[in-house]
């Protein structure tokens, strides 16, 4: 039974949460807090399997927790209890920067708190977040083909595909949900801003983050970042990172492709969903996609690219596992025979270059 604190200003918020921690019988709450500053004392004397911080809490916040955790070297497997507002979102984002594994939105009322929906949600988060990996620093590069990676015991080993080089447009597609804002910050930033493709991005998230996410990720890059609109045409050097809520397709028309957004239901549980993604690049003028799959819970992506793979040249790049804060996703890709490349989240960005290119002489 994996021993939870709960860090939380209001007991009414405490008491909601806490309740549905221990009706799960793989949790048990151990502790609680009202403050950050509370929260460090029990960290500092006790081990625990999670953190559920709220943001906003007197004397020491959920933010400032996390900077003291960091600076103490104190190891905590946390999730953000965050707002919706636009200034929550900005605040999540730093949390996820800081270490936070993933987080939860909080409901706008009590009686949306209580509702099985969000219970299911909050319960599924948790459990990623305290069996998640703490992923390693180490260097290494991406495996040869032909070589072969063993995972855990019911696994079958991966084996790589052959790469075929292939000339002409060329686009990048990336994957990932938990964890990802944080992958997505060792990547982006270490392309270079003359790569010679657009980059796509579908992150799990929530509308209202996902601007943010790319606001923030266009201060440190070279490429130009935004969240994706429709009609937005892409341009090599530019990523484009769908909104969260909505699912992003890609629609070819007169020779160029445009960003159009639909509104089915969730895919494999989320929405923006990777799959509607890659299988919208079917029919798109790009000679080869380098799909590229994070770190991330469920198999989202892997079906996309298996379409995709029937009527486009792809190389797939997935990430490896000691990497990755949950490898769902990446495992998902890897068991299914269609990945090129497992490569190690430090090197990602080397190897995305390498596969499209860049633009010489500023053409």
């Amino acid at each position: 039974m994996k021993k939870i604190l709960v860090v939380d200003d209001s007991a009414l918020m405490r008491r909601v949460v806490c309740d549905i921690i221990n009706s799960d019988g793989r949790f048990r709450v151990e502790d609680t807090a009202t403050n950050g500053e509370e929260a460090l004392k029990l960290l500092q004397k006790n081990t625990y399997d999670g953190v559920v911080l709220d943001v906003n809490m007197p004397r020491m916040s959920g933010i400032e927790l996390l900077r003291e955790l960091n600076k103490q070297k104190i190891s905590a497997r946390v999730v953000m209890n965050s707002s919706t507002t636009r200034e929550g979102a900005k605040i999540t984002l730093e949390a996820l920067e800081l270490g936070a594994i993933d987080f939860i939105h909080k409901p706008l009322s009590i009686m949306d708190a209580k509702a099985d929906k969000f219970r299911r949600r909050f319960l599924n988060i948790l459990w990623e977040a305290v069996t998640a990996n703490l992923p390693s620093t180490r260097r290494g590069g991406s495996l040869l083909v032909g070589q072969y990676k063993f995972r855990r015991a019911e696994d079958k080993p991966i084996v790589l595909r052959n790469s075929q080089p292939v000339t002409g447009r060329k686009l990048v597609a990336i994957a990932c949900s938990t964890g990802g804002p944080r992958a997505l910050q060792q990547v982006i930033p270490k392309l270079p801003g003359n790569l010679d493709a657009p980059v796509l991005v579908v992150q799990h998230m929530p509308s209202g983050f996902t601007e943010s996410l790319a606001e923030r990720l266009n201060t440190i890059s070279e490429l130009s970042v935004k969240e994706a609109e429709p009609g937005d045409k892409l341009l090599t050097g530019h990523v484009y990172i769908a909104k969260g809520g909505t699912h992003l397709k890609v629609r070819k028309g007169r020779g160029e492709s445009r960003i159009e957004f639909s509104d089915e239901a969730p895919r494999e549980g989320v929405k923006p969903c990777a799959n509607y993604m890659y299988e919208s690049l079917m029919d798109s003028e790009f000679d080869q996609i380098v799909c590229v799959v994070l770190t991330g819970m469920g198999a989202d992506g892997t079906e996309g690219i298996m379409n995709l793979s029937k009527k486009k040249q792809i190389h797939v790049l997935a990430q490896e596992q000691s990497t990755c804060a949950v490898y769902g996703m990446p495992r998902a890709v890897s068991m299914s025979g269609l990945v090129n490349q497992v490569v190690a989240l430090e090197d990602m960005a080397q190897q995305i270059t390498k596969n499209v290119g860049v633009r010489r002489n500023g053409c």
